[in-house]
């Protein structure tokens, strides 16, 4: 247990019949009157929703403890992502639907963190951006800047992005993970 007041960005709680919340934002208000209260901005563990909840200061939450550990995707066995615990070397499958988003930028040896609570893994960090290799972009063409449009470039995960008219084919770029945005190229 712990009160409103310890609340910290990245911790989760249970909250309304064990629904688990991680805390993405939270702001404490003292107004001129009446009692103080914590603004907070809660994602759904599981779903991914987002809700703003308010609660009063000094209100106990109850909190769950959800390890993090430091794990390496290995490969793909059938739908299921198995990765490897980097301390203990155990493997863990993790199916689809927890690994999510994250599938598009995943290359064997990628390293992540796996949240798991009782057990059972809950979702998955990568790093802020991560390089990859263009698998395929359709050719630039003479005159083409770095102030135009985009085009649609495969990357060596089979995900698809926007990238600018001059990225060809076999280059290696820095992609944002959380918005999939092109972030520029990696020189080698």
């Amino acid at each position: 247990m712990a009160t409103t007041n310890d609340l910290k960005n990245g911790m989760v709680l249970k909250l309304e019949g064990g629904q688990l919340w991680s805390v993405v934002e939270f702001q404490h208000v003292k107004p001129g009157k009446g009692g103080a209260f914590v603004r907070t901005k809660l994602k759904n563990v599981l779903s991914g929703k987002v809700v703003d909840k308010t609660f009063n200061a000094g209100t106990k939450v109850e909190t769950a403890t959800v390890d993090k550990r430091g794990m390496q995707f290995s490969y793909k066995d059938g739908s299921d992502f198995v990765f490897m615990d980097t301390q203990t070397y155990d493997q863990m499958p993790i199916s689809p639907e927890v690994v999510g988003d994250a599938a598009n930028y995943l290359l064997e040896g990628q390293d992540a963190t796996v949240a798991i609570y009782e057990g059972a893994p809950l979702f998955i960090e990568l790093p802020a951006s991560v390089e990859l290799v263009i698998e395929y972009t359709e050719p630039g063409v003479q005159g083409d800047r770095s102030t135009g449009g985009s085009k649609p470039a495969r990357l060596e995960t089979g995900y698809e992005i926007g990238v600018p008219l001059f990225i060809t084919t076999g280059e290696k770029i820095k992609v944002d993970t959380r918005s999939g945005e092109y972030l520029g190229r990696v020189n080698s």
